[in-house]
Formats: structure tokens, C-alpha cells, sequence
């Protein structure tokens, strides 16, 4: 094979590993509650999501937020992404049609996901959409009152480890390892492609 066909060939796997690692670190979704869900007061309700394997995103913070009103319902701090789900127990929260999840880095302030609209109904309803059923297999956290940022998350899980220790270079910026394998991946194909170009 001679030098330029393969310096194509390279330079061609190269674009599609860029674009493979761009594709499959950015899957970040809200699978529940889905668009039209109804969550119950006094009982608990699903929260779960996929989200792309080479992200770089070990947690992150859960907050339910309204539209038509200002505050936060700080749900959990630090929920390990690998853990797909969490279940949330209401008390006396607020009905309204216009609620939706943020999953985010509040410390950084980066949102990684949003939910799609849902509604909040009084206990003893009946929900038109429920959606799944609770998961036994992962922690409840519970959360009352009306939309107030001043008070703190419902619940934190333990602090994330990164390679041993408590955050990190890596733990600065989410997803830094592929991104550098990106970056790396990036100035070969530009060295192969000039190469090319000059022969």
C-alpha cells in the first residue's frame, strides 16, 4: 500500500474515532419522569436516565424546578451516575402542571440533563400516567415543602472518588481524559493530512 493511501486511511479513521468519542460522550437523557408524567404527593416516584459511558460524569446534583414560579426543590447532592435512577418521596408539595428535573453540576454550574415537563398531583390522586413503578433497589430521598433554594438538598450521597482520591484534575472538568484523547487525536489527523497534502 503506498504512503498516501495509507496516510488516507489513517486520517479517515481518525475523523471517525473523533466523531465515535464526540457521539457516545454526549448521551446524556431523562428517561422519567417523561413529558405528561404525574408524580403523587405522599408517595414515591421514579427518576432515571442513560447517559453516554465516556463522558467523564461520575454524579451530579438533582433539582426540581417550576415554570411559572422562582425556587428550586434541591433534591440530592453528589447521586452516583451509575446508578441509573433514584426514587423521590413528595410531602406536601405544591400541584402544578409545570415541573421538570435538572441534572446538573451545581457547583460548577454546568446542567447535564433536563426532564421533560411533568406534573405534580395531591395525594390520594389517581395519575392518568404514573409511569414505572418505584425502584426497591436504590435509595428514596424525600422532599417537601414549596420551591425554596435557600434550603439545603434533601439528601447527599458520599463524595465522589476519582482514581483514589476526592476530586482531581479529571474531577474539574467532566469528561477531561476523552476530551484530551480527542484533542490528541485531532492534531494527528491535521500532521497526517498536511503530510498528505505535501506528498
Amino acid at each position: 500500500m503506498s504512503l498516501p493511501r495509507l496516510l488516507r486511511s489513517f486520517f479517515s479513521a481518525c475523523i471517525l474515532f473523533n466523531f465515535l468519542m464526540t457521539a457516545v460522550s454526549a448521551y446524556f437523557v431523562v428517561s422519567e419522569p417523561h413529558r405528561d408524567s404525574q408524580w403523587v404527593n405522599n408517595q414515591a416516584n421514579l427518576i432515571q436516565w442513560q447517559k453516554g459511558l465516556l463522558d467523564g460524569i461520575g454524579g451530579f446534583d438533582v433539582e426540581m424546578a417550576r415554570l411559572s414560579t422562582d425556587g428550586l426543590l434541591l433534591i440530592a447532592l453528589n447521586v452516583p451516575a451509575q446508578q441509573n435512577s433514584i426514587n423521590v418521596f413528595l410531602q406536601d408539595v405544591p400541584t402544578g402542571d409545570d415541573y421538570f428535573l435538572i441534572l446538573m453540576n451545581s457547583t460548577q454550574g454546568i446542567i447535564h440533563a433536563t426532564s421533560s415537563r411533568f406534573s405534580v398531583i395531591s395525594a390520594g390522586s389517581s395519575p392518568t400516567d404514573r409511569g414505572p413503578s418505584p425502584n426497591n433497589a436504590v435509595p428514596t430521598v424525600t422532599v417537601s415543602g414549596t420551591p425554596d433554594p435557600t434550603r439545603l438538598f434533601a439528601t447527599t450521597f458520599p463524595a465522589l472518588q476519582h482514581n483514589g482520591a476526592v476530586g482531581g484534575w479529571s474531577a474539574l472538568i467532566p469528561g477531561s481524559r476523552e476530551l484530551l484523547a480527542m484533542i490528541l487525536v485531532t492534531l494527528i489527523s491535521m500532521a497526517a493530512g498536511g503530510a498528505w497534502t505535501i506528498s
